[in-house]
């Protein structure tokens, strides 16, 4: 699947520290070792409606995880997913009457330009679940043949053999220090885990499942659903955790360095995608696992169901310059919950504007200071707010000089903003 176009990211002077950057599964802040090489997977988007500003707080995120990398001296390989056949969309095409894949295309197309607009660097590998089929379905016969996946018979109303991966027995299996037990990625009680595991996509109450927090591996085909050849699973299309492992395990070494996403991916997503890698390799799926936080709309959740979702394209449509909204979602630490607002769109409009109006008087050797506090911020655990902060001080300070600009200042300035927080002046 073709990826987006990624602007070119000016090389700056110096580099970034070495990064420490909050991970879930350890629960605390940690440092990133820097070893010339990191790898990163990010969780894409289920393409049956637009990306709306969670969407985009959640890929600007791990936008900013790569330019810090980048400006570190650090190569990366980055690859992003994309759930091109999953119940959401197949509920959403039949409710609209179009063609399943007619409006994943669509979508996946729209969510490209968005990314664009927004300057997110494209991933490496940009990567549908319909082409990953040869991949996944050789890794769930091999957890069948491994004993740690299991059919499911005699389902009153459902066909006999969907599969689904054994939680536990998965568990006893993995008996290195590092393996994964289930809890290991959320640090979840199992009372809150059945919880999640019902509101995203589990289905806890499946008779004839082994444990109520098993996932679902292969679903085997039903009339009127899209399906694909199995192998010895039976025709069907796989559940939603072992596309992820399983794309992740062909493109990035294991294991890579971050697994991201936004919060409502630590359980059971993340969790399971753990397990199953820790099944399949022996190797852990990650070497450290960050969230971003979850944006709502004046105070209130974000949700398809409640139609109060602010969309990057209708904003764009509206003539909104990208830039701004790139701008008014690093406002907020990445990991933070937070609401969008008019006010603070408002805002960003003003700060973007006034950056604009201080690069025109930047003073002499003003740009470099910048840079070391812009640099300082966002190793310390991607600290965007605090680096627009740094950058408004130094705004202040041009404003109030005697308006004579200093070229190589200006040029510095410009392509510290573009290179670390993606914005262009």
């Amino acid at each position: 699947m073709k990826s987006w176009i990624s602007r070119p990211v000016p090389e700056l002077p110096g580099k970034m520290p070495a990064l420490r950057l909050f991970d879930t599964a350890a629960g605390e802040v940690v440092s990133l070792q820097a070893n010339g090489e990191q790898s990163m997977y990010v969780c894409g988007i289920t393409p049956y409606d637009a990306t709306h500003m969670g969407h985009a707080a959640s890929y600007v995120a791990f936008d900013l995880l790569n330019r810090a990398w980048r400006d570190g001296g650090q190569a990366v390989s980055y690859v992003q997913n994309v759930t091109d056949v999953d119940d959401p969309l197949l509920e959403r095409a039949t409710a609209t009457g179009v063609d399943w894949r007619e409006l994943a295309a669509s979508q996946i197309e729209l969510f490209r330009t968005d990314m664009e607009a927004l300057n997110v660097l494209a991933p490496d590998h940009y990567v549908g679940a319909v082409e990953s089929m040869p991949l996944i379905v050789p890794a769930i016969e091999r957890l069948l043949h491994q004993g740690l996946a299991y059919r499911v018979t005699g389902t009153p109303g459902e066909p006999d053999g969907d599969i689904y991966y054994d939680v536990e027995a998965a568990g006893k299996h993995a008996v290195d220090v590092d393996a994964w037990t289930l809890g290991a990625v959320s640090g979840l009680p199992e009372p809150e885990m059945l919880e999640l595991f019902a509101e995203r996509g589990g289905d806890p109450g499946r008779a004839g499942k082994r444990q109520a927090l098993d996932p679902l591996l292969w679903r085997v085909a039903r009339d009127g659903e899209p399906s694909w050849a199995g192998g010895e699973l039976g025709e069907g299309r796989p559940g939603w955790h072992i596309e992820c492992t399983v794309i992740a395990q062909e493109y990035l070494p294991m294991p890579f360095t971050v697994q991201g996403g936004g919060s409502d991916l630590v359980f059971p997503h993340h969790e399971m995608g753990a397990g199953h890698a820790y099944s399949l390799s022996g190797l852990p799926l990650a070497r450290h696992f960050a969230h971003a936080g979850m944006v709502g709309l004046d105070g209130e959740k974000m949700s398809k169901s409640k139609g109060n979702l602010v969309l990057v394209s209708k904003l764009r449509a509206q003539g909104e310059e990208p830039a701004a909204i790139r701008l008014a979602i690093l406002a907020h630490h990445y990991r933070s919950d937070w609401s969008w607002t008019a006010e603070g769109f408002s805002y960003a409009k003003n700060r973007l504007g006034r950056w604009r109006s201080a690069l025109a008087t930047a003073p002499a050797n003003s740009a470099a200071p910048l840079v070391e506090d812009m640099r300082a911020a966002m190793a310390n655990d991607l600290d965007a707010p605090a680096a627009l902060a740094a950058v408004d001080r130094w705004a202040g300070i041009a404003l109030a000089g005697d308006g004579e600009a200093c070229a190589p200042d200006q040029a510095l300035v410009s392509d510290a903003v573009d290179a670390l927080l993606g914005i262009e002046l």
